[in-house]
């Protein structure tokens, strides 16, 4: 009888133990995708959709393309072999990202894309992006009251195949070029890397050692050539740039870049979670395919409040 006993309650203790090693449940997985996490804008958002997910029950993989469309298309072919319910995706090119997108939807992996739009509809579930033309006049209108209203000024652009360059590129001339007396004397791509800012700025300064300030397409470029106006003994040039980085942040509290537009990674990041979410447990899709996130401007005024590409109360 006491055998009995024992092996009774040797059993119980296995049920509990294995109870223990085996969740109620096993969670579905959604895979996050962005470009380097060297870019604090692209880590912004990892962590953000990452910690979304996980708080909603999922399993992530978290994967980083650098850009490369063809890296990209691997991520994509590892996530419809894990199984993945829904892909997070920052992609690697408007055009260049199409083809991979599909891919995940003919494999019944819905694509909910953030930061950057695609040139194709109806191929991804959702495109959720910031408002870049109307962030990109909230920049503009600051750079032009801080270079009053006229000086030579350098343009630095981001990545060609991002259409968020373009965009954020136009919404800064349709405001600037109403002003006569601004005038551009450089325009050029710096790829949206910090290091190439440094080297473009300072090849740029050499020829135009005159200019007044330097408008950035993110706050990466922005810190490149604020850089290397800084070791050219140059801090006098109005430096404003794009994102909303703490970085940036910092460096307009320390009196550095005058300026920034802040886009809302993190937030942009959750929501396109919550909705992939909603896509997986009820096949409901967002009313629109692409929506707009409005843009905040970021200078001394509220710099302090700005934490992670969000605003604290």
């Amino acid at each position: 009888m006491k055998l009995t006993r024992r092996m009774t309650l040797a059993a119980f203790a296995g049920v509990l133990a294995l109870g223990t090693a085996m969740p109620a449940y096993a969670a579905d997985l959604i895979a996050i995708i962005t470009p380097s996490h060297d870019n604090p804008f692209f880590k912004a958002e990892a962590v953000g959709a990452e910690a979304k997910a996980k708080e909603l029950g999922y399993d992530t993989l978290v994967l980083v393309h650098d850009d490369d469309a063809n890296k990209q298309s691997e991520l994509i072919d590892t996530a419809i072999g894990r199984g993945a319910k829904a892909i997070i995706l920052d992609n690697a090119g408007a055009d260049a990202t199409v083809a991979a997108v599909q891919k995940a939807k003919d494999a019944g992996v819905p694509a909910f894309l953030i930061d950057r739009e695609i040139n194709a509809t109806g191929v991804a579930v959702a495109q959720i992006v910031s408002n870049n033309y109307q962030g990109a006049q909230l920049g503009a209108q600051e750079f032009v009251k801080l270079m009053g209203e006229k000086g030579n000024f350098v343009e630095l652009v981001g990545k060609e195949s991002d259409t968020n360059a373009g965009i954020r590129s136009k919404g800064y001339h349709d405001v600037i070029d109403d002003y006569p007396d601004l005038k551009m004397v450089a325009q050029q791509s710096a790829n949206w890397s910090q290091t190439e800012a440094y080297s473009k700025m300072e090849s740029i300064l050499q020829a135009n050692p005159d200019i007044k300030g330097v408008i950035s397409g993110n706050d990466t470029m922005a810190m490149g050539a604020y850089a290397a106006l800084a070791a050219a003994g140059r801090k006098d040039v109005i430096v404003v740039g794009f994102d909303g980085s703490n970085d940036v942040r910092d460096s307009i509290t320390s009196g550095g870049i005058k300026a920034t537009v802040l886009q809302p990674a993190y937030a942009q990041a959750q929501m396109a979670v919550e909705q992939a979410s909603d896509f997986i447990k009820n096949k409901k899709s967002p009313e629109k395919e692409k929506q707009l996130m409005d843009c905040v401007l970021i200078n001394g005024d509220n710099a302090p409040k700005l934490e992670t590409f969000a605003l604290k109360n």
